[in-house]
């Protein structure tokens, strides 16, 4: 499915697959004589991970318990302002909370803000929704799910606006969804610790601390609308230590801090070599940059070829987005096929 235009229904009967970064298979396939090893710039990923603490052997061996998830539900609920750790649902990654909720709730017209995320509006579709794209908050629609900070141009929304949202579609018995993915290192003013009945929101964990394979994510409501998520998503959804991890690093409040720094300065280092190549930053986060390029297919070819794999968008050939390279000998790859 692609980035559709406002007022047309989304279908995914018959659609190809959608495309997400990360693909270095198909970055191969694309560019089979690039030299290794492939620098893959094409995630929104932070490529300073956290570092994991030791775990038990028994994280492996056994059944995660009642407490471990507690633990970490405790641990999520103080990094984000969530007075009742009762509204916190963990789950293996925030995707399979953008599959669940749509068959949770029933038959309804879905206005997806974006152009953004595309698994948000084909989860919906899957589920039976009708599915509108449309580019801002006001929108007559049983369900609205926005991106806030979107992907992948950055735009944002300030909470009076979102709480305002929330609220009409709460009086109308619908549903705002947020999906927070970026918001862990960025300015923007979270809803989480502003739950009420007709607000949901979602909150990665892979991006922020650069540990996408461990598959963890939080979905954040009133506790009933909670619940029904968890006994969805069955027990023992998280793994234990998936579980230990998330606790150990959503605890550690200073490694945040210093992330936000860092990737603050490596995302302005960045802007300043797009803008060397003539490309025109239109948005984006501390850990991703979206710009457009005079002739971005030629700079995706010419990347690729150098082994370095960035994210294009098909509806808008003259886009390109930009992870964040992870240490020096990256930073000098890519600029010399900038310069």
């Amino acid at each position: 499915m692609g980035e559709g235009g406002p007022g047309h229904s989304v279908s995914v009967s018959g659609a190809p697959p959608i495309a997400h970064g990360g693909d270095l298979d198909a970055a191969r396939t694309l560019f089979p004589d690039a030299p290794a090893p492939w620098i893959d710039l094409s995630t929104g990923i932070n490529p300073v991970p956290y570092p994991c603490p030791p775990l038990e052997a028994s994280a492996f061996r056994r059944l995660p318990s009642p407490a471990d998830l507690a633990a970490l539900k405790a641990a999520a609920a103080t990094a984000y302002g969530v007075a009742d750790p009762a509204g916190i649902v963990a789950a293996p990654g925030t995707q399979i909370l953008i599959e669940t909720l749509p068959r949770l709730v029933a038959r309804a017209r879905v206005a997806v803000v974006g152009p953004t995320y595309a698994e948000h509006a084909a989860a919906w579709a899957r589920a039976g929704h009708a599915v509108v794209p449309v580019t801002d908050l006001d929108a007559a629609a049983d369900v609205v799910v926005v991106v806030n900070p979107n992907n992948p141009d950055g735009r944002s929304w300030d909470a009076a606006t979102l709480l305002a949202c929330a609220a009409l579609q709460n009086a109308r018995g619908g549903l705002l969804v947020v999906d927070e993915a970026f918001a862990d290192l960025e300015a923007v003013e979270s809803l989480a610790p502003r739950l009420r009945p007709g607000l949901v929101v979602l909150r990665s964990f892979g991006k922020t601390y650069g540990l996408a394979g461990l598959r963890l994510g939080f979905a954040l409501a009133e506790p009933d609308l909670a619940a029904r998520l968890a006994e969805a998503l069955g027990p023992w959804a998280v793994s234990g230590p998936a579980l230990a991890i998330g606790g150990a690093a959503l605890a550690d409040t200073a490694w945040r801090e210093a992330a936000t720094v860092a990737r603050g300065a490596d995302a302005d280092r960045l802007d300043r070599m797009i803008a060397r190549a003539g490309g025109t930053v239109v948005g984006g986060t501390r850990l991703f940059r979206t710009a457009d390029f005079p002739d971005g297919p030629g700079l995706f070819g010419r990347l690729g070829a150098a082994g370095i794999y960035v994210r294009r968008f098909e509806a808008a050939p003259s886009r390109l987005r930009f992870g964040l390279p992870a240490d020096r000998t990256e930073w000098c790859r890519l600029s010399r096929v900038l310069k």
